[in-house]
C-alpha cells in the first residue's frame, strides 16, 4: 500500500512492446473501420499487396520491386498509426494498474451498533455492503468508501493521491468522506460504508482511467467528420483519374496510363493520414495527462470541455485563500491592554483544536511569549463551540471567558448586564471592511477586545487570474461571506467578480445564466450543497476529500483535493485542443508538397509539361512517388511524442493562438515535407534503391 501514483514514462519498455503487439491486433477491420482515414489506408495496403503478388507471376502493372516498396510503406503507415493509439492506451492501462495495487482484501470490523465501543465481527471487506458500519483503528486500512460518523483521525491517502502528507478526516462537515484502501495513522474512525462491492471509488477510477473505453468528444467527432469528408473527396478525385488517364493516352497516342499502385499511393498521401493516424492517440493521451495531474476524468468530453471553458467559478476558502483564517492582531477595548487581551484569548483557545483556535495560541506566544498551559492541570472546563451559541471558551477559577461572533457576544454580555462598547463596535466594523473576521473576547459581562482572523490570499494567485483573463476566461469567486468581506478578498485576489452569501440556489442560478449566454462554465466544489451546481456546470471538479454527493454530481475528481487544480485542468483541456488543432493544420498543409511530388510523376509521360511542377527536381517518377509515401509514413512516427505529450501550453488569446498555429504548423506543414521528400529521394538515389 506504499505504492504512489506516478506518471508513466513516455516510452516505457514494457508498454512499447505490448503496443507493438497490439498494433497488429488492431489490423482487424472491425476495429480499423472506427478510424475511417486509416481504414482507407488499410484497404489500399491490401490492394497493393494483391498487385505485388500479381506482378510476381508476370502480370504486374508495374515492376514488382516498386509495388513491394509502396506496399511495405503503406503497411508501415497503418501499423504505426495503430502503434500510436496503442501506446496511449498502454500508458492509461499502466496508470490503472498502479491503482489496482491499492486494492486488497482487508479484514473489516463490522460493528453491530453505530458507536466505537459496540460489539463487532471480523469479516472480509469484499462482503461489506452499503450502510454497514465499521471501526478502523490506527495502523489499519479503511476497508471501503464511506463517511465518518464518529471520531477524528489522520489518514494516509498516498496510495490513492500520491501525496505523502496525511489528512484529517472527521465526522460531520465536508471532510468526512474516506476512500477504501487508505490507512488510518492515528486514533480511530467509525465509518458508514457508502458503496457495494465493485462500486467503490477505486473501482470507478480504474474504469475511468482505461483509455480503451474512452468515448469520442463532440469536437473529435466533428473533426472525424471533416477528415471523412476530405477522404471521400480525394477518393472520388483519385477514382476519376484512372479513366481520365486512359482517355488522355488514347487521345495523345503517347505515354502510359497511370497504374493502380500510383493511384493508391496518391490517395494515401493526399488524405489527412497524419492527423487520422494520431487522432485517437491525442484523445487517449489527453485523459492520461489529467491522470498525471492526479485528476480522474469520467469522460473525454469533460477534458475537452475544459479547453473551451470561458467562466470559472471558484470557492474562496482553500482555493483563493489558504483555507483557514489565521489570527493576525489583537485589538483591545478601552481600559484593556493588548497583553491582557492576548493572555485571555489564549486561555479561551487552549482546548480549541480548530486551525483558528491554534493560530490564536500561536499569535499570543509570538507577541508576548505566553507559554501554552495545560487546561486540565489548571482544573479548567472547556466550553466547545456550537452552532447555537456561536462561541466557545473556558471556565477557570470562577472566571468565565468566551470568544465568538460579535452578535453572539453582544447578546451574551447583555444577558449578564454588560454592554457592548462603541469602540469595540467600531473595531468590529473596521475588521470586516478589511475582509477579515472579527472574533470578540469577553470575561463575564465585560468585553475585552477583538481578535482579527484574516484570510490569507495564496501567493501568486493574482498572477494566475491575470493569465486566465488574457485567455478570455472570466473568474468568479464564490463565498458564504458577507458582501463587504467578499469584496475585499476579491479585490486583493484579482478576480473579475464574486458571489457573496452564496446559497445552493444562487450558485445554480448563476451557472444557468452564463450557460444561457452560450458560455461554458467550470466549477469546483466539495460539499453536498455544491452538488446541484456541480451537476449543472459543464466542467465540474469534486474534491476527493468531499462528500459522496459532490463526487457523483461531478465529471472530474481531484485526488489531491486541491481546488486550485481547476486552473491546471483548464490548461490541460486547452493543451489537448491546441495539440489536435496544431496537428490538423500540419496534416492538411503538408499535402501541398505531396501534390508537387506525385502529380508530375504520375502524369509526366502523358503530359510532359507537368515536369515544370517538379520543383523539387526529384530523380525519377518512381522515386518521387515512393519518397512521398515514405515521408507520409515517417511523419506519423515523428509526431507520436508530440501527440502524447501535447503542444506546450501558453496562456494567450484565441487570435494569437490561431496566428501561431498557422505560422508554426501551417508553414511548417508546407516546408518540412518539401525538405523531407527531397532528402528521402536523394537517399534512394544514392543507394540505388530505385
Amino acid at each position: 500500500m506504499n505504492e504512489r501514483l506516478k506518471p508513466v514514462a513516455l516510452f516505457d519498455g514494457e508498454i512499447v512492446w505490448q503496443a507493438f503487439l497490439n498494433a497488429f491486433k488492431k489490423l482487424n477491420p472491425a476495429q480499423q473501420i472506427k478510424n475511417p482515414v486509416m481504414f482507407v489506408v488499410l484497404v489500399g495496403s491490401i490492394l497493393t499487396t494483391v498487385l505485388y503478388f500479381q506482378a510476381l507471376i508476370g502480370q504486374g502493372e508495374a515492376p514488382a520491386g516498386f509495388i513491394l516498396a509502396v506496399t511495405g510503406w503503406l503497411w508501415f503507415t497503418v501499423l504505426f498509426a495503430n502503434f500510436a493509439e496503442a501506446i496511449a492506451e498502454g500508458r492509461s492501462r499502466a496508470q490503472a494498474a498502479s491503482l489496482r495495487k491499492a486494492k486488497q482484501d482487508i479484514a473489516a470490523r463490522k460493528l453491530l451498533a453505530p458507536r466505537h465501543d459496540a460489539e463487532f465481527s471480523l469479516i472480509s471487506s469484499t462482503k461489506l455492503r452499503q450502510h454497514d458500519i465499521v471501526l478502523v483503528n490506527a495502523g489499519e486500512f479503511i476497508p471501503g468508501d464511506g463517511d465518518v460518523i464518529e471520531g477524528v483521525a489522520s489518514v494516509d491517502e498516498s496510495a490513492i493521491t500520491g501525496e505523502s502528507a496525511p489528512v484529517i478526516r472527521e465526522s460531520g462537515g465536508d471532510f468526512s468522506a474516506v476512500t477504501g484502501g487508505t490507512r488510518v495513522l492515528s486514533d480511530w474512525l467509525v465509518i458508514r460504508i457508502t458503496t457495494n462491492p465493485g462500486e467503490s471509488f477505486l473501482d470507478r477510477m480504474i474504469a475511468m482511467v482505461e483509455g480503451a473505453k474512452r468515448q469520442k468528444t463532440p469536437n473529435e467527432i466533428a473533426l472525424t467528420i471533416l477528415l471523412v469528408a476530405l477522404t471521400i473527396v480525394f477518393l472520388l478525385v483519385t477514382v476519376t483519374l484512372l479513366p481520365f488517364s486512359f482517355y488522355s493516352v488514347e487521345v495523345a497516342k503517347s505515354g502510359q496510363p497511370v497504374t493502380l499502385t500510383v493511384l493508391i499511393a496518391l490517395l494515401v498521401c493526399l488524405i489527412p493520414t497524419t492527423i487520422g493516424g494520431l487522432l485517437s492517440a491525442i484523445g487517449v493521451a489527453g485523459m492520461g495527462r489529467m491522470m498525471q495531474k492526479n485528476v480522474i476524468a469520467t469522460s473525454g468530453r469533460a477534458v475537452e470541455a475544459a479547453g473551451d471553458v470561458d467562466v470559472l467559478l471558484l470557492d474562496k476558502t482553500g482555493t483563493i485563500t489558504l483555507g483557514n483564517r489565521q489570527a493576525s492582531s489583537f485589538i483591545p477595548a478601552g481600559g484593556v491592554t493588548e497583553q491582557i487581551l492576548a493572555d485571555t484569548a489564549q486561555l479561551a483557545s487552549l482546548a480549541d483544536e480548530t486551525p483558528e483556535g491554534r493560530s490564536i495560541v500561536v499569535l499570543a506566544r509570538e507577541k508576548f511569549g505566553f507559554r501554552e498551559r495545560d487546561i486540565q492541570s489548571l482544573g479548567a472546563t472547556f466550553v466547545p463551540f456550537s452552532a447555537q451559541s456561536r462561541m466557545s471558551g473556558v471556565n477557570l477559577d470562577g472566571r468565565q471567558i468566551r470568544k465568538g461572533a460579535s452578535d453572539a457576544m453582544r447578546a451574551y454580555v447583555k444577558e449578564f448586564g454588560g454592554d457592548f462598547p462603541p469602540q469595540v463596535e467600531a473595531a468590529v466594523d473596521e475588521v470586516a471592511r478589511r475582509g477579515s473576521t472579527p472574533l470578540v473576547v469577553a470575561e463575564g459581562n465585560r468585553i475585552l477586545g477583538v481578535i482579527e482572523l484574516k484570510d490569507i490570499v495564496k501567493g501568486g494567485i493574482k498572477e494566475r487570474f491575470a493569465e486566465l483573463r488574457r485567455m478570455g476566461i472570466k473568474t468568479i469567486m464564490i463565498t458564504g461571506d458577507n458582501r463587504l468581506t467578499a469584496a475585499a478578498i476579491a479585490a486583493e485576489a484579482g478576480v473579475d467578480d464574486f458571489l457573496a452569501e452564496a446559497t445552493p440556489e444562487q450558485k445554480l442560478k448563476l451557472i444557468r445564466a452564463y450557460q444561457a449566454e452560450g458560455r461554458l462554465v467550470a466549477m469546483t466544489g466539495d460539499g453536498t450543497n455544491d452538488a446541484p451546481a456541480l451537476a449543472q456546470a459543464d466542467v465540474a471538479v469534486a474534491m476527493n476529500s468531499g462528500t459522496q454527493a459532490a463526487k457523483e454530481a461531478s465529471n472530474m475528481v481531484d485526488l489531491d483535493s486541491n481546488p486550485t487544480k481547476l486552473i491546471a485542468i483548464v490548461e490541460t483541456g486547452k493543451q489537448m485542443l491546441m495539440t489536435r488543432g496544431s496537428l490538423t493544420t500540419f496534416s492538411i498543409a503538408n499535402d501541398i508538397a505531396k501534390y508537387f511530388a506525385i502529380i508530375p510523376a504520375a502524369f509526366i509521360t502523358t503530359y510532359p509539361a507537368l515536369g515544370a511542377l517538379n520543383v523539387m527536381h526529384l530523380a525519377t517518377p518512381a522515386s518521387a512517388i515512393l519518397s512521398a509515401v515514405i515521408f507520409n509514413a515517417l511523419i506519423i512516427v515523428a509526431l507520436i511524442p508530440l501527440a502524447l505529450k501535447g503542444v506546450k501550453y501558453r496562456p494567450i488569446g484565441a487570435a494569437a493562438l490561431l496566428r501561431n498555429n498557422l505560422f508554426i504548423y501551417g508553414l511548417g506543414g508546407i516546408v518540412v515535407p518539401f525538405a523531407g521528400i527531397k532528402l528521402i529521394d536523394m537517399t534512394l538515389s544514392a543507394l540505388r534503391l530505385i
